[in-house]
């Protein structure tokens, strides 16, 4: 796979940013683009058959389980086949011979992923892994399944969203169980471009979101397997990049429990609170009328009630708009908070004692 394609962007506005994500986070529709055009090299003859594949299964943690979740809600409503992701140490028991397992790790070594990937391959699954390298890259030639190897210079998994999630459409497409999946990658490219055209330039609406949430906890609601999964990227990316709590849940469901919790403590949530409501066009009518009702019973509740609207045609190109917004809202929320976007210690940390732990 080619090296993501440099994009020239406004220089960063960010004071700390020892990994350059601002470039990262900038060259999404150029990643993206370049993983579509990598993928007419994946060789047909390795992959299962169509009438061979019962189910689809993608395992992942973290960045690359988020783009488990992306392939989830843009395929897996088109496809004759059910689709899951898996974010632990174990494949589902109904994994077999009848079973495509996508075994996806930005680094190689993410234990779960691993552990996970050789039940699912003693399973006798087709076992496709997408990884930089690492120890799955080597359980790849060992196993002598299909490696699809994620480009060099990015910076952490989280700035590998298209890296990681356009080679298994491409390979679905390919297959034939979701026709037109590179289209659709296409179509979302030409959104990002717009859009990202627009966020990295000074009083960006990202840069004015990140304003009005300014030191309050984010809480991003939004709807539908397209909503959850966008709703879900901004909360980690707020949480990893501005270091900062943020929650998430989807319409309508919350509307049946979590917006029964405002009826107290309004005094502490109006300082701590704001709400996010992420729409786009795949939203159910009746959604809609929830979304304004439930605007109206917590506004006095929270400091603020803000709006993100997708743009793009089809849902994979709407779900990475959303997701480019959010991403460029998480540097800003760290530049004003003067933290580092990059590094996440905190993780290190405990990944390095659950290791010394386990020895």
């Amino acid at each position: 796979m080619t090296t993501p394609t440099p994009v020239e962007v406004t220089t960063s506005p960010l004071a700390l940013d020892s990994l350059d994500l601002w470039d990262a986070t900038a060259s999404l529709p150029e990643q993206a683009a370049d993983a579509a055009s990598a993928a007419v090299h994946i060789d047909v003859d390795r992959l299962p058959r169509r009438e061979q594949v019962e189910n689809v299964v993608v395992l992942g943690m973290g960045g690359s389980g988020i783009a488990g979740d992306v392939i989830v809600a843009t395929a897996a409503p088109f496809m004759p086949v059910p689709v899951t992701v898996v974010k632990g140490y174990e494949p589902p028991d109904y994994v077999g011979p009848g079973s495509l397992v996508f075994a996806m790790s930005f680094s190689g070594d993410t234990e779960e992923t691993i552990e996970a990937a050789t039940g699912a391959f003693e399973a006798g699954s087709s076992l496709i892994v997408v990884a930089r390298g690492g120890a799955l890259a080597d359980l790849a030639d060992e196993w002598d399944v299909p490696h699809v190897p994620v480009p060099e210079g990015i910076p952490q998994p989280r700035a590998a969203l298209a890296a990681l999630a356009v080679p298994p459409l491409a390979i679905l497409e390919k297959i034939g169980l979701f026709p037109g999946a590179l289209q659709w990658v296409h179509q979302a490219v030409d959104q990002l471009r717009r859009r990202r055209d627009e966020l990295v330039l000074p009083g960006s609406q990202a840069e004015e979101l990140a304003r009005r949430i300014g030191r309050t906890i984010p809480l991003v609601y939004s709807s539908g397997d397209l909503g959850k999964v966008a709703a879900l990227r901004w909360k980690g990316q707020v949480n990893e990049n501005a270091k900062s709590p943020a929650f998430a849940n989807v319409y309508p469901e919350l509307c049946h429990n979590e917006v029964a919790g405002w009826g107290q403590h309004g005094d502490a949530t109006r300082q701590l609170i704001t709400l996010v409501n992420l729409r786009h066009d795949a939203e159910h009518p009746q959604v809609s009328r929830w979304v304004e009702l439930v605007a109206d019973v917590v506004r006095e509740a929270v400091a603020g009630v803000l709006e993100v609207r997708a743009a793009g045609e089809g849902d994979l190109a709407q779900l990475l708009d959303l997701v480019l917004v959010g991403d460029f809202v998480s540097l800003h929320l760290a530049d004003d908070a003067g933290v580092d976007p990059g590094p996440i210690p905190v993780l290190d940390e405990i990944k390095q004692r659950l290791g010394s732990e386990g020895t």
